[in-house]
């Protein structure tokens, strides 16, 4: 039987894969929201593409702190995950997490010479499941009847 750690991690990684993007931000990077990706042959990985140059693609190469910030209703996921930054030249990699949104951002596609690929390794994530906004809204009218608190999903911290 899995313990609660386990199952929480497992339905973060399970969610965090259908939501196509958060906040991305270093001490030198402010916030932006940037797409990530999980691939299944990366456990506890997340990947980003960026140009070469920009102060996330600086930061990777230098292997900074980073925070990554989802909040997707929709996804029923709210998380603030802290990791390390850095740049990776794998070109295996690239071609798998290669999409049309990426080829949007470069003139040359794939074979843009400003393409840069950024491995995220998480180190902790403070993670809220929840349900989906009918049982939210019905948890806080319930709440607010009985002068209770609303139970809106599970919570916890988790380190990878």
């Amino acid at each position: 039987m899995k313990d609660h750690h386990h199952e929480l991690k497992d339905e973060f990684w399970d969610r965090l894969e259908d939501i196509s993007a958060g906040m991305l931000s270093t001490l030198a990077a402010p916030a932006r929201p940037m797409a990530h990706i999980v691939r299944d042959d990366d456990e506890g990985l997340l990947w980003f593409i960026t140009a070469k140059g920009t102060d996330i693609a600086e930061a990777a190469a230098q292997g900074s702190a980073a925070t990554h910030m989802v909040a997707c209703p929709k996804g029923k996921l709210f998380a603030t995950v802290e990791g390390t930054l850095s740049g990776v030249d794998d070109a295996k990699v690239l071609d798998d997490i290669w999409s049309p949104t990426a080829a949007a951002w470069f003139e040359d596609g794939r074979e843009d010479e400003a393409i840069c690929l950024v491995k995220f390794t998480p180190r902790t994530a403070e993670v809220w499941l929840t349900d989906g906004s009918a049982k939210f809204l019905y948890e806080v009218a319930k709440a607010n009847l009985t002068d209770g608190t609303p139970d809106v999903g599970a919570h916890g911290t988790l380190t990878f």
